[in-house]
């Protein structure tokens, strides 16, 4: 610190000479540098006590007052309060709530809103243009973006997607790729042109399966439908293998696994050799039912539903039919069937496999209810009270009752589905009625029992058959023909119905193809004075012929006779009658027939009598025909159709005199079933038929 402005030399060899103090700089040309030797000099000396008290720091410039010193357990003085505080808030209605606008958001609201079109090359040639416009995010994007960026990534996306396109049809060497223009000098228009080249066609080559021996040989082969030299097409390929996953459980294989396939490719012969795994697991037979969960039916009546019996061939629609069944009960909240393996041995080299019902009780309760119009038949209004399950298993409680019009009454049914053989029926009630129409005029009551064996949706069966006892009080209006005027009469009635149904339609609520033969006979006893037996019976056909998958040609023809009794000596409610909605459409309900004599007729105040005020007595014996077209677009559908027949007094019916009734329907296919609307008018009507007639009702008309 002697010489300021010098600094010694570091390290044993370094030179000693002598550094003169640069001459004073320029306040405005900024301050030296200071050298080595003065700072280290200034540095103040370190004490070699590394426990002794640091020394106070020298004071800097003498700049602020020191801060006043505050006793310990002392608060410091307040400072004094902001007269600003002191002022009430600024109310909210004047509160300024716009927000500030920057630059960029300016410039943003003046930018124009991009319009956009899309041009796609060289897809439409392979028949993909339609699917990449229903896939595209340009498309999607419907011509308008916020600017050209977003314009771009869009038609990268699209890019990749017709890559992807093009590889599922075999097209392994496709490229794409997408140019933005601009349209025209109208700012903010452009055009997306996305090119595809599709390149050569890559076929299968040889065609590999890894699987292990099957009954028949060759099984899963088989079921693979590919073929060399076939496109390389994704959809064809993962068809094949579906195929294979779904064939397999049907012929006694429920554990298959399709494994990943594996496709190289050869650029030189532009083809894919494929190759497919697949687990085939044990050959199986059917076994036992095991049941578990909340459970609902015992193994007991679990055994009735199964379409197949203990060591058949393992077949997946046979357990999916099961499981269809039971949800049919309507008596579950969840049902599953699975196979579980038994590692038993079963018949023909087979393994056993039980099938594991998985149940979970559902509600037992339902309401339910139906309406409908028809001319002569007046409004009809239905409702219906079940307990399922009332009387386990399947005994159901049903209680009926109907208003309308002209009809009246109530029921209780107790019926037992499923009874010891699936799809067995055996139903038992009671039921007491009102109907007043035209014909008759009858307080009925009725108990029955009844045995049917039925067809259903899941299952619908060639042959069904149903047969039963009735016995039945009614008294009725009737025309005494001896007096010439109606008087009540009150008759006893024990029947054995039976019927016997061959069906081969396709459907049974709206059926498009085959056939229909109905038989009904019920032999009868008729108490009123003395015992007279007879029989009733029917006889019905239908046919449903699709001329396209629009379009079908629906006929019917039934005829009906009453043996073994006169026509007066059987109820009203027993006879045969034509017309309605179910019969000759266009004429009134019952009122084809037979009609009490015109001599019956009481003149009014002005001596005139109206035909129209003759009421039907019906008759021995009937005989209908009808023809429809029944055209369908969507859920809707339109029913042009002609209808004939009559009742007749005689034991048989006749040729001559039918009524002839043509309308036109509309439908409304539901998931039920379709809603029909008819309107008719007869062609050849009588005195006294009116002009038109409107039906309204669930289901077509036969």
């Amino acid at each position: 610190m002697a010489k300021p402005g010098t600094a010694p030399a570091r390290g044993p060899d370094a030179p000693r000479e002598e550094v003169t103090q640069a001459p004073a700089a320029d306040p405005d040309a900024g301050s030296a540098i200071v050298p080595d030797a003065a700072f280290d000099a200034a540095l103040p000396s370190l004490s070699n006590d590394i426990n002794a008290p640091l020394e106070p720091l020298p004071p800097i410039g003498d700049a602020r007052a020191p801060a006043p010193v505050v006793p310990p357990g002392t608060m410091p003085p307040a400072t004094a309060a902001d007269p600003e505080l002191d002022q009430p808030l600024q109310p909210l209605a004047n509160t300024n709530t716009v927000p500030l606008q920057s630059a960029a958001d300016v410039a943003e609201n003046d930018r124009p809103q991009i319009r956009y079109e899309l041009a796609v090359r060289g897809l439409k040639e392979i028949g993909l243009e339609d699917e990449f416009k229903s896939l595209s995010a340009l498309e999607d994007g419907d011509g308008k973006a916020t600017n050209a960026t977003q314009v771009n990534a869009r038609a990268k996306e699209d890019e990749q997607l017709a890559i992807r396109l093009m590889k599922s049809l075999g097209y392994y060497d496709g490229v794409a790729s997408s140019t933005i223009e601009t349209v025209g000098t109208e700012p903010g228009r452009l055009r997306a042109v996305l090119t595809a080249t599709p390149g050569r066609l890559y076929k299968l080559g040889a065609i590999n399966v890894v699987a292990g021996p099957t009954v028949p040989p060759n099984l899963v082969r088989e079921q693979l439908p590919l073929r060399t030299g076939d496109p390389l097409e994704a959809a064809r390929v993962q068809g094949a293998e579906a195929n294979v996953a779904l064939v397999l459980p049907q012929r006694g294989y429920p554990f298959v696994d399709v494994g990943d396939r594996d496709i190289l490719l050869d650029e030189q012969t532009v083809t894919g050799d494929y190759t497919l795994p697949v687990e085939t697991g044990p050959r199986s037979s059917f076994g036992v039912l095991r049941t578990e969960g909340d459970a609902v039916f015992d193994l007991d009546h679990l055994s009735i539903f199964p379409r197949f019996k203990r060591g058949d061939l393992y077949d997946t629609r046979k357990r999916d039919d099961l499981r269809e069944a039971l949800v049919a009960t309507g008596l579950f909240d969840t049902i599953g069937v699975e196979p579980v393996r038994t590692g038993q041995p079963g018949p023909d080299g087979t393994e056993q496999v039980d099938l594991l019902v998985r149940q979970t009780k559902g509600p037992w309760r339902s309401l339910a209810g139906s309406a409908g119009y028809g001319t002569g038949e007046g409004i009809k209004v239905e409702g219906s009270w079940t307990h399922r399950n009332l009387f386990p298993p399947e005994g159901a409680l049903i209680l009926t009752a109907i208003g309308g019009t002209q009809q009246q009454g109530a029921s209780a049914t107790f019926r037992r589905q499923n009874a010891g053989k699936r799809d067995r029926t055996f139903s038992a009630g009671v039921s007491a009625n009102h109907a007043d129409y035209d014909a008759f005029d009858a307080f009925t009551g009725t108990a029955f029992v009844r045995w049917a064996y039925d067809s259903t949706p899941i299952w619908q069966k060639r042959f069904t058959y149903a047969f039963g006892a009735e016995l039945t009080g009614t008294n009725e209006s009737v025309f005494d023909f001896g007096r010439n005027e109606r008087v009540r009469r009150t008759y006893g009635i024990a029947a054995i119905p039976a019927q016997a149904v061959w069906d081969t339609s396709d459907d049974l609520l709206n059926p498009t193809r085959g056939y229909r033969l109905k038989l009904n006979v019920s032999p009868e006893t008729s108490v009123q004075g003395s015992v007279r037996p007879y029989a009733r019976t029917m006889v019905e056909g239908t046919f449903y012929y699709p001329v396209s998958d629009k379009l079908v040609i629906a006929g019917r023809a039934r005829a009906g006779s009453i043996l073994g009794v006169d026509r007066d000596d059987i109820a009203p409610s027993r006879r045969y009658y034509g017309g309605g909605g179910g019969s000759v459409r266009g004429y009134g309900f019952q009122r084809l027939g037979p009609f009490e004599p015109v001599s019956s007729l009481v003149p009014d105040e002005d001596g005139k009598i109206d035909i129209g005020d003759l009421r039907p007595v019906g008759g021995r014996s009937l005989n209908e025909f009808a023809l429809e077209a029944r055209y369908r677009f969507g859920n809707f559908g339109i029913v042009p159709f002609i209808d004939a027949g009559n009742a007749y007094e005689s034991t048989f019916p006749k040729a001559s005199d039918l009524r002839f009734g043509a309308g036109i329907g509309g439908r409304f296919y539901t998931n039920f079933g379709p809603m029909r609307v008819d309107v008719a008018t007869p062609l050849n009507p009588r005195e006294g038929d009116g002009r038109v007639a409107l039906y309204v009702s669930i289901g077509q008309a036969f």
